[in-house]
């Protein structure tokens, strides 16, 4: 197969658009199965699987023979003519005229057989190639490009938020520590919601998207000790702002799903009639009406905590839609989080609990913006003042009402795909015993 062949190279996700003619294709052998004069390849390029079909009276001798011999995940080159077949896979097949392989494997370690999660984890460079991690991953890339799509077009400015802090933002307890020059120390970051508080005063509305780190020992199916996560943060904006552009991003990243990713939602089997019910506006719920919902159910929750899975979980399960909690206990929440004027009790903040047993997808809240009153909390927490005399000059110079969010990128998927435990809901989870590979 030379390169300069006339023959044009083609995709599986775009092979309808070349019906009755001959392409080449590219990619690795899923799998096979063989009857007598006949090989049915199942080809996949990265794109999706399709059927190469190799009838013995259509090639040379030397091409059934490479079709015969190939293995799972050995890497190929074929050409043939392509036509529609509602009975294959993806609704089209290629009648194989030539055959390549470029590189034989031998024994792939993820068989047809069951294989335990550490195994898999393990074998995680490898697990991307199967069928349910690959749409998956590609759901992912969909709710990544919604996400950015729906700030950019709102005149958000992306704004990339530094990945060394020197101090944390939530709490010391969940902090990586690092060396840093001189025996100084620094804080992989857990949020970079301060430092999108300093690039609202200068543009308004902005938004960080990246990496954050938590060294929570949590072994649970919704904790990575390295997830992604999108933080938006609005000048002049109170806690009912902060909850209707949670609700119209969330909705967003929704529909463009739904729009794009029916074949994989489909190879997840994933039930998308809940999904279709995903619209603002979303209900939502005082923490002390949460309160009560739980103790009318039965669950022994007492006033002042912060909710766990179980709770989150009989909450926004009795919603067809994302439920917002709002108005926790300042006690339980971070120390920049503006105080109820009704209630000195509460923090002006939101969670937003996606349905089907997911839970929390995103937290945020309005900002505290008095100077003195944030003096006074992060003397309260205990929190190193030099370390947040930067962050205090954005009371002393034009200090305005604002307000903003994270939203959990693996927590989103996972709720979209149905998906049980978010570590398959990133390339490669970092979690409490795994960093390889």
């Amino acid at each position: 197969m030379p390169s300069d062949d006339p023959v044009q190279v083609a995709t599986i996700r775009r092979l309808g658009e070349h019906v009755g003619r001959n392409v080449r294709l590219r990619g690795w052998l899923y799998n096979k199965r063989s009857k007598g004069k006949l090989h049915f390849l199942q080809v996949r390029d990265g794109t999706g699987i399709c059927q190469a079909v190799v009838f013995r009276d259509d090639v040379v001798p030397e091409t059934f023979a490479e079709a015969d011999r190939i293995t799972q995940e050995s890497s190929l080159e074929l050409e043939g003519a392509v036509r529609a077949d509602a009975r294959a896979p993806g609704g089209f097949e290629i009648s194989v005229s030539a055959l390549r392989i470029v590189h034989l494997a031998r024994d792939y370690p993820i068989a047809k057989k069951e294989h335990g999660p550490d195994f898999l984890l393990s074998n995680r460079h490898l697990w991307l190639r199967s069928r349910l991690q690959w749409a998956k991953l590609r759901v992912r890339h969909t709710v990544v490009r919604a996400i950015r799509d729906f700030f950019d077009s709102r005149d958000f400015v992306l704004v990339d938020a530094p990945i060394f802090t020197p101090a944390a933002c939530e709490g010391t307890t969940t902090l990586f520590e690092v060396k840093y020059f001189e025996d100084e120390k620094a804080y992989l970051t857990q949020s970079g919601q301060l430092y999108m508080e300093a690039a609202a005063m200068a543009f308004g509305k902005v938004y960080c998207f990246g990496p954050t780190f938590r060294a929570e020992k949590s072994k649970t199916r919704r904790h990575l000790t390295e997830f992604w996560m999108v933080e938006p943060e609005v000048a002049y904006c109170d806690l009912n702002g902060v909850m209707e552009l949670a609700e119209q991003l969330v909705s967003a990243i929704v529909a463009r799903v739904l729009g794009v990713n029916r074949e994989e939602l489909k190879i997840l089997e994933r039930d998308t009639a809940p999904l279709e019910k995903i619209s603002p506006p979303f209900p939502r719920l005082k923490y002390d009406d949460a309160v009560r919902f739980l103790n009318g159910k039965g669950l022994p929750f007492q006033w002042g905590g912060d909710f766990g899975a179980p709770d989150e979980a009989a909450i926004s399960n009795s919603f067809d839609r994302p439920v917002m909690v709002h108005r926790y206990p300042a006690a339980v929440k971070a120390f920049y989080m503006k105080r109820d004027p009704e209630d000195e009790r509460l923090a002006l903040c939101v969670d937003v609990l996606a349905p089907e047993g997911t839970g929390e997808i995103i937290g945020g809240g309005q900002r505290e913006d008095s100077l003195e009153k944030l003096e006074a909390a992060i003397a309260a927490h205990n929190l190193p003042r030099q370390a947040f005399e930067w962050y205090l000059d954005l009371r002393r110079y034009g200090s305005v009402p604002h307000g903003g969010f994270g939203l959990g990128v693996e927590r989103t998927v996972a709720w979209l795909t149905g998906t049980e435990h978010v570590r398959e809901c990133i390339p490669f989870p970092r979690m409490l015993y795994r960093i390889y590979p």
